[in-house]
């Protein structure tokens, strides 16, 4: 172990007084989602086209599914967003004064395409009033992706949050939903934090402020509005591999990409992802089963969800089943987000990478 002020400087904090996320290395991340279905109301809804044949308006967001998130990892900012709108269009052809409907479908807005080559598909009722359609494929479609590209100026600038505000949020969504209302006002401030060089009295303005966060906290005892969750996967492995995989620390560490406690063991403690996840094992089947208390670093104080895995065979396969009971409200997609993303998808990488002739 190598002694105080020596070694790696990614993990050397005495030089910060509050010891906070050094140099950036830890893994942060906020939701976006909610905020993004607002924006993108925002900046579609009322579009308005227009030439010498007619004029037409976008006049409603009819569906958006998906999600959106800012994560920082190793002091870099991550985006990710992955959406599929639906729209509903009106027209009028100006010569005969005759009114159409339609809709402008964007199935996959995400952050594999540039927002120049997204998908942007225009239909139309049934009738005459090709001009109006033509016109929203040529006019419309330009206008819709310009749109899209302000949202995701919007979501990749730094915001302002409320002085004070961002502490308070992350404690109170749970009971007022209140993390939607500052979402509002942008979500990546404080993800890229300052390093060495930050003035002094920065860091005596974060830790004033960080008091007064915790003045705010709710009391424990205080009920929290739960989600439950299932999520299945499939992975192309045996069912003991795959169970090594979350009982083993080397590989544990391999897919996180970070390092990682483990107690793989009945009242046994874990700790992963710089800490960010930790808690404790209830019960483990060999694999079969694995029950664990599991909670994130930005949860409610004290507060744990429970997580069940259990390990189903196939042929030359795995099913993995996921079940989640006590996910606070406000965090439940960031949940899906963490095990789709960081787990499921990094240890399918992990297995291709270990697989012979793989």
């Amino acid at each position: 172990m190598a002694k105080w002020g020596q070694g790696d400087p990614r993990w050397i904090v005495e030089e910060r007084e509050d010891g906070t996320n050094v140099n950036n290395w830890h893994w942060t991340e906020r939701d976006a989602t909610s905020w993004s279905k607002g924006k993108l109301r925002e900046f579609l809804v009322g579009i308005v086209v227009e030439n010498e044949a007619g004029r037409c308006q976008i006049s409603e967001l009819k569906q958006v599914e998906g999600e959106a998130s800012c994560s920082s990892r190793k002091g870099k900012l991550i985006f990710f967003y992955e959406w599929n709108i639906k729209l509903g269009w009106k027209g009028i052809i100006k010569e005969s004064g005759v009114k159409h409907k339609g809709l402008i479908e964007i199935p996959n807005l995400s952050e594999e395409n540039e927002v120049d080559d997204t998908e942007v598909n225009v239909s139309k009722k049934k009738g005459d009033g090709d001009i109006l359609k033509d016109l929203m494929k040529t006019a419309g479609t330009a206008k819709v992706r310009e749109a899209l590209g302000d949202y995701l100026k919007a979501l990749k600038t730094d915001p302002k949050f409320p002085e004070g505000m961002e502490g308070v949020c992350l404690v109170h969504c749970c009971y007022l939903q209140h993390l939607a209302q500052c979402l509002a006002h942008k979500f990546t401030m404080g993800m890229i934090l300052p390093t060495k060089a930050t003035a002094t009295q920065e860091l005596t303005i974060k830790r004033k402020l960080s008091e007064n966060t915790l003045q705010t906290q709710v009391p424990l005892g205080v009920r929290i509005p739960t989600v439950a969750l299932h999520m299945t996967e499939l992975f192309d492995t045996a069912v003991e591999r795959l169970y090594s995989i979350f009982t083993v620390k080397d590989l544990v560490q391999k897919f996180s990409k970070s390092p990682a406690i483990l107690e793989a063991e009945k009242g046994g403690r874990f700790q992963m992802f710089d800490g960010n996840i930790t808690g404790e094992y209830i019960e483990l089947l060999t694999n079969e089963k694995i029950v664990m208390k599991w909670r994130c670093r930005n949860w409610p104080e004290e507060h744990y969800a429970t997580v069940v895995l259990n390990f189903v065979p196939a042929v030359g396969q795995t099913e993995l089943q996921l079940d989640c009971k006590g996910v606070p409200v406000c965090k439940e997609e960031n949940m899906k987000f963490c095990w789709q993303k960081q787990h499921f998808e990094e240890i399918k990488g992990l297995l291709r990478l270990t697989t012979p002739n793989g």
